[in-house]
């Protein structure tokens, strides 16, 4: 039950994802035309929604498979063995586009000046946080680690924000 819980959620954050993006699209990038970054942003979340549908599919995938599964009869060890693998880091993966999300947005704040400086601050950690860890320790899961709280974070910013490039 837990993977399927999980795989529900995750499948409920793809959905998010994808409204965000479309949202940026129609809100933001018309009134930025010649911003790459504000392009870049959606791109990224779509690229973390497609990630996100394989690794939260997997668990749900694993769930049916285990034993006491629905479908526990299907897979030997060996197969269950992979599942396992696509499990470990595989719904923590698909984060990365949020994370280039968060680069293109810290690119806004202090280069463009089009998204207040603390938004780029609060984006700059996602993107440092990612890329000394996997440059340092080769751990390919750690997008996840601040990503989604990036989303919440600067998604309430934005909305609330004094800037008027791209609020409401």
């Amino acid at each position: 039950m837990v993977y399927r819980m999980s795989m529900i959620i995750g499948y409920a954050v793809v959905v998010l994802l994808l409204v965000y993006a479309a949202n940026w699209r129609r809100r933001v990038e018309p009134r930025l035309p010649g911003s790459t970054a504000a392009h870049l942003v959606p791109l990224g979340f779509v690229a973390s929604a497609a990630g996100l549908t394989y690794g939260y599919g997997w668990k749900g995938a694993l769930g049916n498979y285990m034993p006491g599964g629905m479908e526990d009869t299907l897979f030997d060890d060996q197969g269950l063995y992979v599942y396992y693998l696509l499990n470990d880091f595989g719904a923590w993966i698909g984060w990365l586009g949020v994370v280039i999300a968060a680069g293109a947005v810290a690119y806004m704040a202090f280069k463009e000046r089009t998204v207040a400086k603390w938004i780029g601050v609060v984006s700059v950690l996602p993107v440092l946080q990612t890329t000394l860890m996997v440059a340092g320790l080769g751990v390919p899961g750690v997008p996840a680690l601040l990503a989604p709280m990036w989303l919440f974070v600067t998604g309430i910013g934005l909305f609330f924000s004094k800037k008027t490039t791209i609020t409401r």
